[in-house]
């Protein structure tokens, strides 16, 4: 009877642990043209009157859609507390 319900035990949480992993959002951030892309369906589905629409669509329009990506050097880490003195400082 102790080997049944320890069975039972066992099943029972692999079922509910592995329903748990299959219900995650998507891990990666979203890029500035799908969030872009996102606040223009919602502004479609506001149901909002055609001139609240179109001021709104125009503010959406106006706002620059890519910004530039941060892209990382060849350098590696570096301490921001260690800086190299210029000449000028040198004396």
């Amino acid at each position: 009877m102790n080997r049944l319900l320890t069975l039972a035990l066992l099943l029972s949480v692999a079922v509910v642990s592995g329903c748990a992993a299959g219900n995650h959002p998507e891990s990666r951030p979203y890029t500035a043209e799908e969030t872009h892309q996102l606040a223009l369906e919602d502004l479609n589905r506001r149901g909002l009157s055609y001139d609240d629409y179109q001021s709104r669509k125009a503010q959406l329009m106006a706002q620059p859609q890519l910004q530039q990506a941060h892209e990382f050097d060849t350098r590696g880490e570096f301490n921001a507390e260690v800086s190299t003195p210029s000449k000028a400082r040198q004396g």
